[in-house]
Order: structure tokens, then sequence, then C-alpha cells
């Protein structure tokens, strides 16, 4: 059979892409080097009834309404709403930053008008460069030196293994502080966990005449036999013009899941350890589909340097090497013969509903240049 397009990955940017190609006519071969669909979104159903997420915690979240109703295409979603305590001092404390952590932390009780202030004198008497240089000086300038060393530190000392002041500004451009008692990790309108699990989300998104697929297969074993008009690429950067500038560094992690005899084994589904123990977050997964079990399932994150690619690295020596892989992407793309889309193609920190943003953008950009 031959086909218009071929997807390099299954997960989300891949995943989109292909339905999109698909319902526009297009013949759509894709090419998965895993044994499953759907990425790291990866989730099954274990021998207690719990969905587990294979590599980690996903949690869907986004304000854009154009990708919210996208995947509501393709599943329901169950409304969760993510609550994170970090355990620090001995205690469970609320996080993201609010009025109740500033309680817990400090000893004291602000009214909502008071939290700026209060936050305001705990910057005015710290140290930190201003405009922020490095992760450190992003975080202090927001919260003060006391709650940056109390959550933030050595949580990100043992996530990317280097010194904050290493990483780049960005990195800690996702991180929330609210003002009032607000303790949801996302305030996104729109939140949940497909129904039934984002594999079967992602199943139904390839349930496509125009669909085809091959698992467990290496794209660079096969690509010189593969004649299309288009390439979808959605893996690792640097592997697709391999290294030409160097490798690109990734972090991953080791998951080790256990299932426990107890009904629940935390008061919520995300505790995060910043200053105790090697792992730097566990995870209850039956909070995610109020899964109802005798048993809980918990997954502990240990970050390793090597593995699965989960997280690019923003560093000024990342960045410098992507600079180069994109000069050559745009390239590329110019020749209306490749897209490259995905955290991975683009070495960029995206959110699901921002690699699901990226990947109908990108198509649509490229319908309206051909």
């Amino acid at each position: 059979m031959r086909y218009d397009v071929v997807i390099v990955g299954a997960g989300l940017a891949g995943s989109t892409a292909a339905r999109i190609l698909a319902e526009n006519g297009k013949k759509v071969l894709i090419v998965e080097r895993h044994k499953h669909l759907a990425g790291h979104c990866h989730d099954y159903r274990n021998e207690s009834g719990i969905t587990i997420h294979t590599y980690g915690p996903h949690i869907f979240h986004t304000n854009n309404k154009k990708v919210w109703n996208f995947v509501n295409k393709f599943s329901e979603f169950h409304y969760y709403q993510h609550r994170v305590l970090s355990y620090a001092d001995g205690k469970l404390i609320s996080f993201p930053i609010n009025r109740d952590t500033l309680a817990e932390v400090f000893g004291i009780q602000l009214a909502t008008y008071e939290v700026e202030p209060f936050l305001e004198k705990e910057v005015k008497r710290s140290k930190f460069n201003d405009p922020p240089m490095n992760f450190r000086d992003v975080v202090v300038s927001q919260v003060g030196e006391r709650l940056y060393e109390l959550f933030f530190k050595n949580y990100t000392m043992k996530q990317w293994e280097r010194d904050p002041e290493e990483l780049a500004p960005e990195v800690a451009s996702r991180i929330p502080v609210r003002t009032n008692r607000d303790d949801r990790y996302f305030a996104d309108k729109y939140q949940g966990i497909p129904k039934h699990g984002y594999t079967k989300l992602v199943e139904n998104m390839l349930d496509h005449p125009n669909i085809s697929m091959l698992l467990g297969v290496d794209y660079f074993e096969i690509r010189d036999s593969l004649k299309t008009k288009l390439t979808v690429y959605t893996g690792q950067l640097d592997e697709f013009f391999d290294y030409a500038y160097g490798k690109l560094e990734y972090r991953s992690l080791r998951l080790e899941i256990k299932t426990i005899d107890k009904e629940y084994y935390q008061p919520v589904a995300v505790v995060n350890y910043p200053n105790d123990y090697d792992w730097t977050r566990i995870t209850e997964y039956k909070y995610f589909l109020n899964e109802k079990s005798d048993k809980t399932t918990v997954c502990f994150e240990y970050p390793l340097a090597k593995g699965e690619s989960y997280y690019i690295v923003m560093t000024e020596g990342n960045m410098d090497k992507r600079d180069k892989y994109m000069k050559e992407v745009e390239r590329l793309e110019k020749t209306g013969e490749y897209l490259f889309v995905g955290r991975l193609a683009e070495y960029k920190y995206y959110n699901m509903d921002q690699v699901i943003e990226a990947s109908i953008r990108k198509l649509q950009d490229y319908s309206d240049n051909i």
C-alpha cells in the first residue's frame, strides 16, 4: 500500500497529526518504536482495577477551547482537579504556595490582600539577579529565599542533578503562586483525565480507515524504504540529524510502582519530597479517576541521567545545540517534505494541550502553504 504521509511516533503530537491528515483524505502510516500507542501518556488497568500511568502522572489541563473540544471528540473526561502536598519540615504542606502555605510555614494568618505585600517583603530581604539569570533568580524574585530553600532548591537539585543556578530561567516559568486559598495545582478552565484512560483516547484518535500503524519498529531502520510526500517527525531532535552538533541532554526517571494492601496511602494524588528521601514525589493513581479498590497503587519517582527521554535540560550548552539543530529543521520544513513537532522533536517543554495545539497549528500552516 502506498502512503501519503509517514508519522514518526504515536504520542499525542503524532496521533493528532495523523487524525487531521486522515480526515483530509491522506493515507497515513505511523511508525512507533514502542510496542504501544500514546507515548508517555500511555496507561493501563492493573489487577486491582486501578489505572496506572506507565510513565508517571499525566493530568490534562488547558485554557484552549479548541484543544479541549478536539480531545473530547475521542473520550469523555472525568473532571479531576489536581491537588499536591509537599513534605517539608516533617509535615505535609499545601502546594503550590498559597495563603495556607504561608500560615503553615510562617505561623501567620493573612488576609488575601496581605499575601502579596508579605511575599514582596520576603523578596526584598533576599538576594538575586534582576533581571533573572537562572532558575533560582526567578523563584526567589517571586517568593523569597526561605520558601525557595524549603520547596524548590533541593527538589530541583534532585530532579536535574545540578545546581538551580545552572538552569535557564525558563525552567521556573511553570511555578504557580496564589494569593488566595486555591490549592489546586492548575487553574486552567478545563481540567480532567480521560474516563477510559489516555491509551483509549489515542486508540480512538487513530481509529480511521486512512491510518495504518507499525508498532515496535525503529523508523531509522526503515526510513530509506519509505517514500512519501510528507514526514511528520516527533522523535528526538538530535537523533534525526545523527547527532551532527552533538547529543542533546535529556533527563529520565526510574518509576517504582507498588500495590499496597490498604485503601489509601496518602491524602492527595501527589506528594512532593523536596528535602527528604531519594525520590522526588509519590503518586497515588486511584485519585485520578476516583477508582474504588480495597488496595491502592503508588508510584515512587527517582530522577535519572540516562534512560527513556522525559525532560529536556535547559542549560546554555543544550540550548545552543538546539539552535543549530532548529536551523536544520527550518531548512527541511521549507521544502514542504517534513514537519517537526512535539517535546522531543523541538527540544521544547510542552504540556499535553500545547503538544496538541502545536500539532494542529503546524498542520494548518502546512495546508495553507501547499
